[in-house]
């Protein structure tokens, strides 16, 4: 597996890969409409320094993950999706998806990382509860935090 940053060339195995888990899979009411960061990857991840990174099994865009850098010590995790048949401890891309974000998250002077995710994705809120996230109230995130529209559960992480 490689792990790499992505941008707009990947746009169309992105946006088929992001929309297919969240309105097929998991009925997520959300559009390409509703996610216009999806096609101007580079000036709403990368210019604020953010990143958007990308999970590939010979060639094929397996998972995916996102950092939107909202001030200078605070950033939001955004599309953490991987395709069904390469979830779990097997491949392990979850976590070696997040487990990069984090460095770059540390080597970019970002101490807290939040996100936000819906109820329904139990398995999500589980991982990220593995991986030290804590759950917090709407009103506990910082006034800047990007919310999204169907976003009902938030999660904070301090970096160390």
């Amino acid at each position: 597996m490689n792990i790499q940053p992505i941008q707009n060339e990947y746009e169309n195995e992105i946006v088929d890969l992001i929309l297919n888990i969240q309105q097929k899979e998991f009925n997520v009411p959300v559009t390409l409409e509703d996610q216009p960061d999806l096609l101007d990857i580079e000036n709403f991840y990368f210019k604020p320094g953010g990143t958007f990174l990308g999970a590939f099994i010979e060639g094929k865009l397996v998972g995916t993950i996102a950092l939107v850098k909202f001030n200078d010590e605070a950033a939001a995790i955004r599309k953490m999706f991987v395709k069904k048949e390469y979830r779990g401890k097997e491949f392990q891309i979850a976590q070696q998806l997040l487990e990069q974000l984090i460095a770059y998250s540390k080597e970019n002077g970002i101490k807290n990382l939040y996100l936000g995710t819906v109820t329904i994705l139990q398995a999500a809120l589980r991982f990220y509860e593995k991986n030290n996230f804590v759950t917090i109230a709407k009103e506990a995130l910082p006034e800047d935090f990007p919310l999204m529209k169907p976003d009902n559960v938030f999660c904070h992480l301090k970096l160390n």
